[in-house]
Formats: structure tokens, C-alpha cells, sequence
């Protein structure tokens, strides 16, 4: 006898949405409690962007073309064409080992191969997301990942120093960014999921203030450093890193939303009542009124990346991601851009970054604000505004240096602040189960147009177009795709799909 198949009726999936309902409140209202120790978590997760800062924009100081004079004045001139100079005539200014464009005698070398390590940096950071990032919605979970990413990535800088050539330093940066590729995405959802809606913006300022306190610290360390090689630089930066990630594993505590969504209700409800397992153990059951969400045993390696596949066999969900990876690469490219063609501007290298990390500060106060008014025209109104800066900065004379050092600030700013919304928007299209997943989907749609920028930079020190001009026209051009998302403001987080779908009512 074939076994029956039950089949709800109406009374049924009312009990059901009263379920998701009561699962949502409890889980918010475990969230609300937001004290000292919730600070603490978030100030410990958050610390991590402080190191992936510095990674991101080492290449600033490590790879720029250092500066030179004439040792030999009668076949030298400080016009002259150092490629066509006899090595004899010319010196550069400071140790040869300041740069790896000194020590490795990349002074001639065509923008492909001077613009290498960055790209391989990127391209290791966009193979990372796509192989790393899922595995914090299925095995390893956001704690896991972001401390292995964090280690792993610190140690991989720490070994560069040995590099001989331009190739083996290429491959150590594509190794760091292989790493790096999951810290930023983990840490956004960890923070997101660790809070309830109303404090869902303030740990996000927390965030994106431990990335800008990274950015500000870099240029001091390498102005410390700026008579030593290079790989001090990395070393300052690194052993920290490393010390961190062990005091991290001790006291970073795992997500209690993916916790819920592995079948680990007591570990979560531990964290959301702030007992102890013990006592929860010993005390009622809090799980009672808890969805009961089934978990899939994970058999196979294939089904370590079953978030994909949840993922895209839904069209409105494919929508999106399509949506907001055009969006992010165009936001990216300018975020990552304007701090690295920083040098293309012709002022003062460590001035110029220390001011660029200023204006991260502005810009999450401005986020702070921007909580309360609608993602889409927030995203829209600076991403036009900073392409049309970077525009300004590609076209205007240069010999008005300091006017295009403000308007690229301006523009900085308008990119932060796009860049800054952007992130906490993508969080809240998406439920829990493929979070992580779809954050991941995003960056990498980011790294892959930085791929390019290096290359962009190199051709822009002979034409701004190439660099300021590319940057304002992309940018402006992904805002397009804000057309096809649907606007998320004071929405609370979703856990499964079918939450999602029934919050907006899209036909499953």
C-alpha cells in the first residue's frame, strides 16, 4: 500500500503563516537585546575590515613608481625619458628596495606587466568569492570562514617578503586575495544577522568606521616605512592580522539566524536569551514556538554549494542578482578606483590618502542619516553625483591640481556613500539561507571590474580618460539596473525563500 500524501488545506497554511510570524518576532525580539556584550561582538567582527583595508590598498605605496634624479647632469635632465637614460645617469630617490617597481627594474616595463600584481590581487579575490563565500551558507558558517579567510590571508602577506621577482610576488597577491575575497562579505552578514532591524544600520557604520580607521592608518605606516623596502610595509601589517584572528576564535560567537537554519536551536537560543547552553538544556524548551526549518545533511561536495542552485531556480531571485552585480560593479570600480589612481593626480602621494580615508568619515555619517530614506534614490543620487566628478576630474586642466583634488574627494565621498547603502540594500533583498551567497555574488561582480583598474591606471597617467573618464561613465551607467530592484526600506530580514516571497508577495 502506496503511503499517503499529505495535503494542507487553507486552515493549515494559515498555522503555517502564524508560524513564520511567531518565528520572526521571537527571533527580533531575542535580537533587540543589544547591550555592552552585543557592542563587543560587533566591535570584534568588524575589526577584521581594519586588516582587509590595508591589503586592499597596499598597492598605493608597495607597487607605485618611486620617484628619481639625475646623478649625471650632462646626458641627464629631469624631462628626460628615464628608458632612454643610461642606468649610470639617474638614481632613485631613496633604497632601491622602497618599491617593487625599484627593486624589481619595472621602470620600463609595459603598463601589462607594472598593473600584474594588482590584477592578480583581484582575480584571486574574485576565484575566492566564488569558491569560499558559499560554503559560509552551508558548512563552514560566517564565524569559520571570516577567521580562516582573516588568518590564512595575513599569513599569505607575511611570506610575500621572500618574493624574488615580479612573478612570484603576483602569485602571493593572487593568494591574498583568494583569501580576502570572504572577510568583507562575511562580516556584513554576521553583523546584519546578530541584530535586530533598528540597530541593522549602526553596526553597519561600525563596519564600514573599522575599514576607514585601516585606510587612515596605512598611509602613516607607510610614511614610517618610507625609507625601508617594501616589505616592512607588509610585515607592519600582517603580524597583527595574525594575533588578531587567534583572539577572534575565542570570542566571536556564530550567527544565531544560520545557527536556526542548520537545525542548532539551542546553540541559538542561547544567543538570543543570553543564557548559557547549559541552562538551556536544563530549562524549557525555547524552540517551541520556533519554525522548525528542515535541515539538508550535506553528503557530498556538490551540495556544499546547494545555496547556488536555491538561489537561481527562482526567476525573481535571478532578477535580482543580475540586477545588483551590474549595480556593483559599476559602484565598485569607482570605490576602488579613486583611491588607487590617487598617485595620477600629481599631488602628494600620502597627503592624498590621508585625505581620501578622511572622507570615509563624512560619508558613515551620512549613511548614519540615509537610514531612514528610500535605498534607491540614496544609491541613484550619489552614484550620479561621483560619476559626474570623475568626469570633471578626467577633462579639467592639469595644472589646477588642487581643484581636482577636491572634486575627487567629492567624488570619493558620493562612491563611499553609494557604496556604503549598497551593501546593507543587497542584505535585505535576500533571506538567510542564501545571504551570504548572494553578498558574495555581488563582491565578486565588484572585483571583477577592479580587475581592470590597475591596467585603467597605468594608460591614465598619460590621459585621464582612461582612468577618471571610464570611472564616471560606468558608474553612471550601472544605476540602470535600479530599475528592476524593488525598494526594502524598514523591511525585516527574511530566513527562507518562501518568507521573502510571501513579505512581497511575488508568485513562488
Amino acid at each position: 500500500m502506496e503511503d499517503s500524501v499529505p495535503v494542507l488545506t487553507n486552515c493549515d497554511c494559515v498555522v503555517q503563516e502564524n508560524m513564520i510570524q511567531s518565528s520572526e518576532e521571537m527571533i527580533e525580539n531575542g535580537l533587540r537585546r543589544f547591550g555592552w556584550s552585543g557592542m563587543v561582538q560587533c566591535i570584534l567582527v568588524s575589526t577584521a575590515m581594519y586588516f582587509d583595508a590595508q591589503q586592499s590598498f597596499m598597492a598605493i605605496y608597495s607597487d607605485q613608481y618611486p620617484t628619481w634624479h639625475c646623478t649625471d647632469p650632462t646626458t641627464c635632465t629631469s624631462h628626460s625619458d628615464i628608458c632612454n637614460l643610461p642606468k649610470s645617469s639617474w638614481s632613485w630617490d631613496g633604497p632601491s628596495s622602497r618599491t617593487i617597481i625599484s627593486q624589481f627594474g619595472l621602470e620600463c616595463a609595459s603598463s601589462f606587466i607594472t598593473g600584474l600584481p594588482q590584477s592578480s590581487f583581484f582575480l584571486g579575490c574574485l576565484l575566492g568569492s566564488f569558491l569560499l563565500a558559499t560554503l559560509a551558507d552551508t558548512s563552514l558558517g560566517r564565524k569559520n570562514l571570516l577567521l580562516l579567510s582573516c588568518f590564512f590571508m595575513s599569513l599569505t602577506s607575511a611570506i610575500i617578503v621572500f618574493s624574488t621577482n615580479v612573478w612570484t610576488y603576483s602569485a602571493f597577491k593572487f593568494l591574498i586575495g583568494f583569501w580576502r575575497s570572504s572577510i568583507g562579505t562575511c562580516v556584513l552578514v554576521l553583523l546584519m544577522e546578530k541584530v535586530s532591524t533598528e540597530w541593522r544600520f549602526t553596526v553597519g557604520i561600525v563596519e564600514y568606521l573599522c575599514f576607514t580607521l585601516g585606510y587612515m592608518t596605512l598611509p602613516g605606516i607607510a610614511y614610517l616605512n618610507r625609507n625601508s623596502s617594501w616589505k616592512s610595509l607588509y610585515v607592519c601589517t600582517s603580524v597583527p592580522a595574525i594575533c588578531y584572528s587567534v583572539i577572534a576564535y575565542l570570542f566571536v560567537t556564530e550567527s544565531p539566524r544560520w545557527l536556526l537554519m542548520q537545525g542548532r536551536e539551542q546553540e541559538a537560543m542561547a544567543m538570543l536569551t543570553g543564557m548559557s547552553n547549559s541552562s538551556v538544556g536544563n530549562g524549557p524548551d525555547l524552540t517551541a514556538g520556533l519554525l522548525k526549518v528542515p535541515v539538508v545533511k550535506q553528503k557530498s561536495i556538490f551540495e556544499l554549494y546547494s545555496s547556488i542552485a536555491e538561489l537561481f531556480e527562482r526567476s525573481w531571485a535571478r532578477k535580482r542578482v543580475v540586477a545588483i552585480m551590474v549595480l556593483g560593479l559599476g559602484i565598485g570600480m569607482v570605490y576602488f578606483g579613486i583611491p588607487l589612481a590617487v598617485g595620477n593626480l600629481g599631488f602628494d602621494i600620502y597627503l592624498a590618502v590621508v585625505f581620501n580615508a578622511f572622507m570615509e568619515i563624512p560619508s558613515c555619517v551620512a549613511t548614519y542619516f540615509l537610514e531612514n530614506c528610500r535605498r534607491k534614490p540614496s544609491i541613484l543620487a550619489f552614484s550620479v553625483a561621483s560619476g559626474i566628478c570623475c568626469i570633471f576630474c578626467a577633462v579639467v586642466s592639469t595644472g589646477l591640481k588642487v581643484a581636482k583634488v577636491g572634486v575627487s574627494l567629492v567624488a570619493f565621498f558620493s562612491a563611499v556613500t553609494a557604496y556604503n547603502v549598497f551593501l546593507i540594500y543587497v542584505i535585505e533583498l535576500f533571506p538567510t539561507r542564501v545571504r551570504n551567497t548572494t553578498t558574495s555574488l555581488v563582491r565578486q561582480a565588484v572585483v571583477f571590474g577592479n580587475i581592470f583598474i590597475p591596467f585603467l591606471i597605468s594608460e591614465g597617467r598619460k590621459n585621464k580618460i582612461f582612468s577618471y573618464g571610464v570611472f564616471g561613465v560606468v558608474i553612471m551607467s550601472s544605476c540602470l539596473s535600479l530599475v528592476c530592484l524593488p525598494e526594502t526600506i524598514g523591511v525585516a530580514l527574511s530566513d527562507t525563500m518562501e518568507q521573502q516571497e510571501k513579505k512581497e508577495d511575488i508568485p513562488a
